[in-house]
C-alpha cells in the first residue's frame, strides 16, 4: 500500500495562499499577428476600449510584453484560454 502524505495546515495554508495570491496575463510579441487584430482581441477579450487595447498592443510591440490583466487565478486562467484561442502568445505569472 503506497503512503499517502496527509495534508498539514502549513501545507493547506501554502496551497490556499498560492491559489488566493494575484496571477499576470501577459501577452508576448509575435511577428505574426497584425497590431489592429491585436487591438480587436483585446477589445473582444477584457472589454477595453480603443486607446486602453493600443497601449496594450503598443507595450507588447515595442517592450515585447504586456501585462493585461491581474487577479484571480481561475479567471486568469480563463483569460489566457481565450487569448490562446485568438492565437496570441501568453503566459500565466504570479504576481508575486
Amino acid at each position: 500500500m503506497p503512503h499517502q502524505a496527509i495534508p498539514t495546515p502549513e501545507t493547506e495554508e501554502k496551497t490556499s495562499r498560492e491559489i488566493a495570491a494575484p496571477w499576470k496575463v501577459i501577452v508576448l510579441n509575435d511577428p505574426v499577428n497584425l497590431m489592429s487584430y491585436v487591438v480587436m482581441v483585446f477589445r473582444k477579450v477584457f472589454g477595453y476600449g480603443e486607446q486602453k487595447a493600443t497601449k496594450h498592443m503598443r507595450e507588447v510591440h515595442e517592450l515585447g510584453k504586456s501585462i493585461l490583466w491581474t487577479g484571480d487565478r481561475e479567471q486568469a486562467e480563463t483569460y489566457v484560454y481565450q487569448l490562446q484561442r485568438w492565437r496570441l502568445q501568453t503566459v500565466l505569472e504570479r504576481d508575486d
